[in-house]
């Protein structure tokens, strides 16, 4: 396809923009120290993101009324820390500890990639994210959005059509100017239904050994990318 029908691009954040596992997994050894408890973090991270997918789910479903990313982690990780073997901590350290999903390190590239693709092209956010973590994010990675757009506007989350549809709209684009970057198929596949185009962005250590990623793009995406200035290049960014 031609890139000159693109105006902007959507991205996926949590593993594809950010290194999550690790961040979460370096936060929550800190987090443990201070409280005296021992435990395979990078596993931590993993059971904390768990559920992540659930919870969003639920409220698509119409099963659970409309959260924010921040109280699907906040649930999550009052049960967990359980697990864990925590004791009993209060309210104002646990909302503190949940925002580490706020501080959140970009992949090497990101910064520099996206400043890239921002020379030619809108850029923006399109995660599940909500914008208030999305906004904290931003400053502490130093991502350079035009515009942070959560699925928090839409009121449905990815891979519901209408988180798609409605950044579109919310950009005054028709959808098939509006192309969503994400390293996960599945994310890209809900895009194209939406009349989206997509790009497959790998990132092979985003769950480390706990997960394989997606490396390989279905035959529909429009672009294939090992990080984001090899997406840079295939578009003619400077």
């Amino acid at each position: 396809m031609s890139d000159s029908q693109i105006k902007a691009l959507v991205f996926d954040v949590f593993g594809t923009v950010v290194d999550w596992r690790t961040s979460i997994s370096r936060q929550a050894a800190e987090f443990g120290a201070k409280h005296g408890v021992e435990a395979d973090w990078l596993k931590f991270a993993d059971d904390w993101r768990a559920g992540y997918g659930a919870g969003m789910a639920k409220v698509n479903s119409g099963e659970d009324e409309w959260k924010i990313v921040d109280e699907i982690h906040r649930e999550r990780l009052e049960v967990i820390l359980d697990e864990y073997g925590f004791p009993s901590i209060g309210d104002a350290e646990l909302t503190e500890f949940n925002k580490a999903w706020h501080r959140l390190d970009g992949w090497p590239d990101s910064t520099a990639g996206l400043t890239r693709l921002k020379s030619k092209f809108i850029i923006s956010s399109l995660s599940n994210g909500n914008i208030a973590l999305l906004t904290n994010m931003a400053k502490y990675a130093n991502l350079p959005w035009d515009a942070v757009l959560s699925a928090e506007l839409a009121g449905k989350y990815k891979r519901h059509p209408r988180a798609y549809t409605k950044t579109a709209e919310l950009l005054g684009l028709e959808y098939d100017e509006v192309m969503l970057v994400a390293a996960h198929n599945d994310d890209l596949r809900g895009a194209i239904t939406a009349g989206l185009k997509a790009a497959l962005v790998t990132r092979p250590d985003e769950f480390g050994d706990a997960k394989e990623p997606d490396l390989e793009p279905d035959p529909d995406f429009d672009y294939f990318a090992k990080d984001f200035h090899d997406l840079a290049d295939q578009l003619g960014c400077d």
